[in-house]
């Protein structure tokens, strides 16, 4: 085991949620390793070094699929058709950001030339904007010829930000839940599908069509002596009693800040907290109990049509990340 680490110790080490290094694994990026006697999976020095090639390729952003794509055929030729995809994708980025700089470089100089020219009738009606426009393909981007991994560390930091517009918040009313929890190897795979099957048995989206399903780290491991462990909830009508091991609960609802991503894209929790830690209208409103996530919530979306599916967490499957929020008094 000495050179074996654990799911806590590697998370610790890379930065990155359980969920995420899952669902790595679930894509066959990665492989763990069992160990005769010991209850959860461990991974070795080959695949951390993956993990961290995973983690570089994702903040340079490569696509899981095209991680996927270029793990399997690391050939040179094959390697270089995918990057300059990429590139290209970036580039078009580039020229319409460089577009709305220019512009917006255009309005400050006139501006301070003329200082009672007026914004909205003036420059927005100005058409030498758009001769602006025509030169941006020939800008030259200069960059320094070596980048370090820090570099790439500050500007995938500088990008991974979420804006106002990329948040919602929303209101989740206060509901009775059918929860199940599990700890040890694998629970949201467990949990996922003791709830689906006790799901499809009741019928339940026929007798509660606006059923929501959340799910969450529980407990959230802290440190390498905790158990991993899943709980998901389905809402169920109020006098519904449900079958053991499930067990009845009741949600308080509230108040959330929302984002929604593809499945697999875990990080983006981070990103959603660091927007509500800078929001200047918002306040986080949580709890500080790792048993629970600290109140944090994951939402599978499409949940009541996904169901039936034989995969319901198969492509396209999508989830809100939910995190417990108040107005600033």
């Amino acid at each position: 085991m000495s050179n074996l680490k654990t799911i806590t110790e590697v998370t610790k080490s890379f930065g990155i949620s359980t969920r995420t290094l899952r669902y790595y694994e679930q894509l066959g990026l990665i492989q763990s390793q069992r160990v005769q006697g010991y209850s959860y999976r461990v991974y070795d020095a080959e695949a951390c070094t993956r993990i961290n090639q995973i983690l570089i390729l994702r903040k340079l952003r490569i696509s899981l699929k095209q991680i996927g794509m270029l793990l399997a055929n690391p050939d040179a030729v094959h390697a270089t058709n995918i990057l300059i995809q990429n590139i290209h994708a970036i580039n078009i980025e580039i020229d319409s950001l460089s577009t709305i700089r220019s512009i917006l470089n255009k309005f400050v100089d006139e501006l301070r030339e003329k200082s009672g020219i007026c914004l909205m009738t003036d420059l927005l009606e100005n058409t030498d904007i758009v001769p602006i426009i025509a030169p941006l393909s020939n800008i030259n981007h200069k960059m320094k010829e070596e980048k370090t991994l820090e570099d790439l560390n500050k500007a995938s930091e500088n990008l991974d930000k979420l804006s106002d517009r990329d948040v919602r918040i929303v209101y989740l009313p206060p509901a009775a839940v059918a929860a199940y929890q599990y700890e040890g190897d694998e629970p949201e795979s467990k949990v996922s599908q003791m709830i689906d099957k006790f799901v499809l048995e009741h019928d339940l989206p026929k007798i509660k069509p606006d059923l929501r399903h959340y799910g969450f780290n529980a407990p959230n491991p802290v440190d390498e002596t905790n158990h991993h462990g899943y709980e998901m909830w389905v809402t169920i009508p109020e006098d519904m009693e449900v079958p053991e091991p499930l067990v009845k609960k009741h949600f308080n609802g509230g108040l959330y800040a929302a984002y929604m991503i593809p499945f697999g894209h875990f990080e983006a929790w981070d990103w959603l907290a660091r927007w509500v830690r800078n929001s200047e209208k918002y306040e986080y409103a949580g709890n500080w109990d790792s048993g629970n996530m600290f109140g944090w919530l994951e939402e599978s979306l499409n949940y009541v049509n996904r169901v039936y599916l034989p995969n319901p967490e198969g492509e396209g499957f999508q989830l809100d990340l939910l995190i417990p929020v108040k107005e600033i008094a």
